[in-house]
């Protein structure tokens, strides 16, 4: 059997396992399995990392068919970097719903192997159609797992999420039917550079881009974040936080740099709306009553970080996109660590509102240093892995040594200020004070309940501990998003069609 086989197992494997959790009638199963298929993926991932790394990159198209005609599956260190940080997310968070009963729904485990079918499937596939469809796979169970408990505050923030998600897939579809209309592909190695120059491909690239931008939750359409992923369990919100948004990164990413061919022209405008995203993300949060809600607007504020790095690879391409990578790993599991802490405090006090919760450092010590951990790691202090995401960050954008340097780094430090207030303030309310007399003190979270955020902790801290061999992974799955000419060659083969020619972009480049 070829290598690249394995690919289409990354998202059968789950899908035909939440099938059978569907129909089993034995909660211990599926909550086995809800582990168990996200752990296989991941050291499938690590696996895969390990043999791009030293072959290159692999393509699979389903049913042998040609290049550029069937559904084609490609794997880089890029795409298998991104696999494993989702399936660590994913492992944990399904690890919590365990341990904090949230599997008493039958439908839990179905609806989250559903969600790692369509992230896993997001992250491999070779064309922006497919793309779209497993956006749509990662989004109905989302649905589900949302409204799943059935109050009425969850349903109402469903509904918001399904209008706002409902438009941007949308926007998503349109943007993709209009750019085979003009370039006659949708397949990402078949597009390249389409957009780098200008005319109808470069519009309709750009309305897709909107799109996933919207998914992403960066500004102007970021009230939705903060509004719908908070009124989820502590599970499900970890489960969103390390896996809608950082796909959305991950193709924005590879969008930039084949499709885009990392235009200069679009520097400034990608500044400006980062800036803005950082400064509402950074200090909107302190005017929050709740734990989740908070670090909803870290999510937010976390974004601009990342996608700001696209506006300095005229500069020094491979480190930017490897500064901005390494940020992306550190963010989903910090944050992924704070929402699922939270969660413990939530499940033992029966509340997230911080005016109801006083003095945890007292009752609960090792809660609280978890939450101090990734208090730390999420403003950029060691020893976690905030503090080498943000300084690799800051280091990328001074490579320009021009204005946008001055912006980018004044706006980073004024953000991560910003956060750092969001968390002394959380901590003041939450922790600090007097321990509260209104419940036993006995009551103090289980070891069980914190035991998946401290895990994600502990790897933060390794992150920082082994921050070298960190940014060898980055950097080498850098290496393989810019190496665009072997990601044609492995998608397309020797003999592709349904590849556009310049003539066929109507103004843009291939």
């Amino acid at each position: 059997m070829a290598v690249d086989a394995i690919l289409p197992v990354f998202v059968a494997l789950p899908l035909i396992v939440s099938a059978v959790t569907a129909l089993s009638p034995w909660k211990w199963l599926n909550d086995a399995l809800a582990v168990i298929i996200p752990a296989i993926n991941l050291l499938m991932g690590v696996w895969l990392y390990g043999y791009t790394r030293d072959n290159g990159t692999i393509s699979h198209v389903i049913g042998l068919y040609q290049g550029g005609v069937g559904i084609s599956f490609v794997a880089d260190a890029f795409s298998a970097v991104m696999i494993v940080t989702t399936m660590i997310v994913a492992l944990m968070s399904n690890w919590f719903a365990i341990v904090v009963g949230e599997t008493q729904s039958r439908y839990y485990a179905p609806l989250s192997l559903v969600l790692v079918t369509g992230v896993s499937g997001a992250l491999l596939t070779a064309d922006l159609f497919n793309f779209f469809v497993m956006i749509e796979v990662m989004l109905l169970p989302s649905y589900g797992l949302i409204a799943m408990t059935g109050t009425r505050h969850r349903l109402l923030s469903a509904r918001m999420f399904v209008l706002v998600n409902l438009a941007a897939s949308t926007m998503l579809v349109l943007g993709v039917g209009y750019l085979y209309a003009v370039t006659g592909a949708v397949n990402l190695a078949a597009l390249q550079g389409v957009a780098a120059g200008g005319g109808p491909a470069t519009v309709a690239a750009g309305i897709v881009v909107i799109a996933i931008a919207a998914k992403a939750g960066v500004f102007p359409v970021y009230t939705w974040l903060p509004r719908t992923y908070p009124s989820t369990s502590a599970a499900v919100m970890g489960l969103f936080s390390g896996l809608h948004t950082k796909v959305a990164v991950y193709m924005l990413f590879r969008i930039w740099v084949v499709l885009f061919d990392m235009d200069p022209r679009w520097n400034t405008l990608l500044i400006v709306v980062m800036v803005i995203s950082m400064i509402i993300g950074g200090y909107a949060g302190l005017a929050e009553s709740t734990m989740r809600r908070v670090l909803a607007y870290q999510m937010v504020n976390g974004m601009p970080f990342i996608l700001i790095m696209l506006a300095f690879t005229q500069d020094d391409a491979r480190y930017a996109l490897a500064a901005g990578l390494l940020y992306t790993l550190h963010h989903m599991i910090t944050i992924a660590a704070l929402v699922l802490n939270s969660g413990a405090i939530e499940e033992t006090y029966g509340t997230g509102t911080m005016a109801k919760l006083s003095g945890i450092a007292r009752r609960d010590p090792w809660t609280s240093a978890v939450f101090v951990a990734g208090a730390f790691s999420i403003v950029g202090f060691p020893p976690f892995s905030g503090l080498f995401g943000k300084v690799t960050v800051v280091m990328a954008a001074a490579t320009a040594g021009d204005w946008r340097s001055w912006v980018a780094i004044t706006a980073i430090i004024v953000a991560s200020f910003g956060a750092l207030l969001s968390m002394m303030r959380m901590w003041q309310r939450v922790f600090w004070g007097r321990p509260m007399q209104n419940y036993p003190e006995a009551l103090n979270v289980r070891v069980g309940f914190m035991l998946p955020s401290a895990v994600l902790m502990v790897m933060s801290l390794c992150m920082f501990i082994f921050g070298g061999e960190m940014w060898e992974i980055t950097t080498t799955a850098v290496d393989d998003l810019l190496n665009v000419d072997a990601y044609t060659s492995a998608v397309l083969g020797d003999d592709p069609v349904g590849v556009p020619t310049p003539g066929d972009t109507f103004g843009g480049e291939n």
